[in-house]
């Protein structure tokens, strides 16, 4: 290809990743990007989804030669093209080893330089002329475009939007301009943004997934009916993935403002016991206090008995600081350690496992629509008397041996009971809503005739 670095000047826009680049560059020369990509020798192949299509959040890493080659053909400088580009000094071994050759390798953009999303595209026309396809790399609490009241969505999905309206939710776009401030404390806290972003991001997912049973829950529903275009219609399962993000955003500010203030975190001390421990109580005033922090007055008990998620274990980590109880600097004190286990799964990710739910037999039914609100109840209450019994047993390990033996073990046998009418209940349930009896014996690892046989024993002792 043969060209005139000055006759088309593309200038690249802040966080864009290089790919999104170069079919801009395409775009301008009235080229397929294939096509222009074709002055790279590539290593390895364009990253697709599951199924086919390429992924919005391609990213490519080029050698020496390949990013002076990019830099003719934008008519920009190599150092302007490193300061917009994060992926710009990226490098790999096999691009090293290349000599003077123009290469390139493909890779995902979320594992070169974090989260990538879809570029306001009114922005872009208003910047560069063209109301094309940008793709950026953009921290989730900078994915609002203020100036057009959008949301802009994930880049490594395969669903066809790049972006939610955002013009009847003020409060959003309010929470990004408050969460500026909210990373000024931080800093001035000693802890990092990004990581008191992410906690409280798990925190407020957490309860998403768990909104369903929120009687009293209407800001949620309000919101996604609006980024839906004003009604999720059918599409209620798909709409709470897509807009689970901007619609919980003002929240996850909120939470996160509240886990750096240090009244707060007085108030777990207080809660906890202080000088005299005890089991954190489900009327405690921390929990009562955030409830009200997100509008939510009636939460603080929910959050109180999640015993298994990130905001307890910020809580039990805030408590052991504060006793000395902590050990040596480790994950175990430290108030933002993010565990695996509590980190929401991704929009992707969700969409993907939907995808194939829908596929598979009774499993595209919901569970609040399949399974009764007495047998819901019924099991959850069962867990929770389950939880309780077991935190209970943490008190007990003082005094003689056979006496201690004794409370353990009868304490643990009689969780170990109501554990096995929780997954009792909750596969006759299943069941019950369509799920094949071969797929749940198998996530039980139970023969299917034993299961049968289980759940027809207890068939009418579950549903009375």
């Amino acid at each position: 290809m043969t060209h005139d670095p000055g006759l088309l000047r593309t200038a690249p826009l802040q966080g864009e990743t290089t790919s999104s680049l170069i079919c801009r560059i395409a775009s301008r020369y009235g080229m397929e990007a294939k096509a222009l990509r074709s002055c790279w020798h590539w290593r390895n192949y364009q990253p697709g989804h599951e199924g086919g299509g390429a992924r919005a959040d391609a990213e490519v890493l080029l050698s020496a030669a390949g990013r002076q080659l990019l830099a003719g053909m934008c008519g920009v400088k190599e150092g302007v093209l490193a300061r917009a580009l994060p992926s710009w000094g990226e490098e790999d071994a096999k691009l090293r080893a290349e000599a003077g050759d123009p290469v390139g390798l493909w890779r995902v953009g979320g594992a070169v330089a974090g989260p990538v999303a879809f570029g306001c595209r009114l922005c872009t026309a208003r910047r560069t002329g063209a109301a094309v396809r940008v793709v950026r790399y953009a921290p989730r609490w900078e994915r609002v475009c203020v100036r057009h009241g959008r949301w802009l969505l994930d880049a490594d999905a395969n669903q066809p939007l790049e972006h939610l309206d955002l013009r009847g939710l003020p409060e959003v776009v309010a929470a990004q301009r408050r969460w500026a401030g909210v990373a000024r404390r931080a800093v001035r806290a000693g802890a990092e943004p990004e990581r008191v972003f992410a906690l409280a991001r798990a925190v407020v997912a957490r309860w998403w997934e768990q909104a369903y049973g929120w009687e009293r829950e209407a800001i949620w529903p309000r919101r996604l009916h609006q980024v839906a275009g004003g009604d999720v219609g059918g599409g209620l399962e798909r709409w709470r993935i897509v807009g689970r993000d901007a619609v919980v955003f003002p929240e996850v500010v909120a939470v996160a403002e509240a886990l750096l203030d240090p009244a707060m975190a007085e108030l777990v001390w207080v809660d906890s016991g202080a000088g005299r421990p005890r089991a954190l109580p489900v009327d405690g005033m921390f929990c009562r206090r955030l409830g009200e922090q997100v509008g939510r007055p009636w939460l603080g008990p929910l959050a109180a008995t999640d015993h298994g998620g990130p905001l307890i274990a910020w809580m039990g980590s805030i408590i052991r600081l504060r006793r000395g109880a902590g050990g040596p600097p480790g994950y175990d004190n430290d108030p933002w350690w993010l565990r695996q286990e509590h980190q929401p799964a991704t929009m992707a990710g969700q969409l993907r496992v939907l995808g194939k739910e829908k596929r598979a037999p009774g499993s595209g039914t919901m569970w609040r629509a399949a399974v009764s609100a007495e047998q819901r109840m019924l099991i959850t209450s069962t867990l929770d008397s389950a939880q309780e019994q077991l935190l209970q047993l943490r008190g007990v390990q003082t005094g003689p041996t056979a006496e201690v033996a004794r409370r353990l073990l009868r304490g643990l046998g009689h969780s170990a009971g109501l554990i096995e009418n929780a997954w009792k209940r909750t596969a006759l349930a299943a069941v019950n809503g369509g799920v094949p009896l071969q797929e749940v014996a198998r996530w039980v690892d139970i023969p299917v005739e034993v299961l049968r046989e289980m759940l027809t024993a207890d068939g009418q002792e579950a549903g009375g």
